[in-house]
């Protein structure tokens, strides 16, 4: 059978038209990129909203401005509302839609003349004006996407950058069985031991394990330096002491001054803020300050500058889960303890300063031991802003529950802690510990396990 060659107007007709929301902008700048070979069209209605977002200092502002400045630098003095090639020879066309007056009003189906309605509108007045191309709506908005589906236009979430398989998101940690008895003595009389002892390919820098023989165990990791398997000891700090193996293991990598970056993943009450916090101030004399810091969510979308009050007690409400740990180490020493008025001393002199994230971007971060907790409301982007303000001596713990979202349009698959946990793994400077086991309380795991 002769091999069918598509002609270029046939690669031309299967070629998609992908219509981008404002989220998606929001989300990710550069998207209009990340569609190969298709076209993209922008409504005028996203440029609108992306007017609104322009000034302030989050990172949705950041990436309105990026967005708008890319739009302004490849237009050049042309309009941009017929179809303009974008930059690379692979790439398909862009535009910027102006009608949104299609036969089917979403505006008079859902009786409201909203800026989603009216960019669905611009959907559906391409698919009107190609009947032979397909025609998809991306937004990171499930409502939208529903109610796109339900006029019958095809709707998609913004893949780019996904976690692909969230289930199989790295632990850093392994159990092994049947281990030789051999090894596990060789762990605790000289410390470590040789890949080939455990019967191991070459492991993951950083990498836990929990070994276990017939009638011995050990903790133990991967020494990226010495490029052996050496014992993890368990011990306490700040006269807490860790519960699990995995806290063992997350103490073990807060404390590793080779490690750099650390992330720990599990759902409430496994111990991940608390350990962090332990770790850093056990280790306050290596650094010039120990920030602690977590987004701010607030509720109904609201900035904070709605609450009253000055700066910090606006911001206070959002922090209060820091201080709550940092009284619960303090609360570990009597009041006349020395360390208990360190810890004290050093909230007065912001040796120790508990901030929201928004005050910590433009800053270069040097010597400083940087906590961020509920990393699952960060986008990816907005984690990367963080690790590239990193200075010299800066080591940065990022804690959360990849399933416990609050950030609209995020998810399990697509916040920046998962993406992070993803494409960090098997770095020598990297370590990331999943905790599993619930250690606040028997209330609070009964809740988890059953609620």
């Amino acid at each position: 059978m002769a091999k069918t060659v598509k002609t270029t107007s046939d690669k031309k007709e299967l070629r998609k038209i992908f219509v981008l929301d404002t989220s998606v902008i929001l989300y990710n700048h550069n998207a209009i990129n990340e569609f190969d070979e298709h076209d993209v069209a922008i409504p005028i209605t996203v440029l609108e909203e992306l007017d609104d977002f322009k000034k302030g200092n989050t990172i949705k502002n950041y990436e309105a401005r990026e967005f708008i400045r890319f739009l302004d630098n490849i237009s050049g003095k042309t309009a941009i509302t017929d179809w303009r090639k974008l930059n690379g020879a692979s790439k398909g066309s862009f535009k910027v839609v102006m009608n949104e007056k299609s036969d089917l009003d979403a505006r008079e189906i859902f009786d409201e003349n909203k800026p989603d309605h009216r960019i669905l509108n611009a959907a559906i007045k391409l698919k009107e004006e190609n009947p032979d191309r397909k025609v998809i709506l991306v937004s990171k908005d499930i409502n939208l996407r529903l109610k796109a589906k339900a006029m019958n236009l095809q709707a998609e979430d913004f893949e780019t950058g996904k976690v692909k398989n969230i289930e199989a998101l790295y632990t850093g940690s392994s159990v092994i069985d049947m281990v030789n008895p051999e090894a596990i003595d060789k762990l605790y009389n000289d410390g470590f031991c040789s890949f080939e002892d455990l019967s191991l390919d070459e492991p993951v820098p950083n990498h836990y394990y929990i070994l276990k023989s017939e009638r011995a165990s050990a903790l133990a990791f991967m020494n990226p330096i010495t490029h052996r398997i050496e014992r993890v000891e368990k011990r306490s700090i700040s006269r807490i002491m860790p519960r699990n193996a995995e806290q063992v293991f997350a103490l073990h990598a807060i404390l590793n001054p080779e490690v750099k970056l650390v992330t720990l993943q599990g759902v409430a009450g496994t111990g991940k803020t608390l350990l962090a916090l332990a770790g850093a101030w056990e280790q306050r004399r290596n650094f010039k300050q120990i920030y602690l810091a977590r987004p701010i969510v607030p509720l109904s979308n609201k900035d904070i500058g709605y609450l009253p009050g000055d700066v910090h007690e606006k911001i206070n409400p959002y922090m209060e889960p820091l201080w709550d740990n940092l009284k619960f180490i303090q609360s570990q020493f009597g009041e006349q303890d020395n360390e208990f008025k360190r810890i004290s001393d050093a909230i007065e002199s912001e040796k120790l300063m508990i901030t929201p994230l928004a005050y910590i971007r433009g800053r270069s971060i040097s010597n400083v031991c940087f906590i961020v907790d509920e990393a699952q409301n960060l986008t990816p982007h907005e984690v990367k802003t963080i690790i590239t303000r990193a200075g010299e001596n800066t080591k940065i713990i990022f804690t959360g529950d990849i399933y416990q979202i609050d950030t609209p349009y995020l998810d399990s698959q697509s916040n920046g802690l998962s993406v992070l946990i993803d494409k960090i793994k098997h770095h020598s400077i990297y370590a990331h510990v999943r905790l599993e086991k619930g250690e606040r309380s028997e209330l609070a795991n009964l809740a988890n396990d059953l609620l």
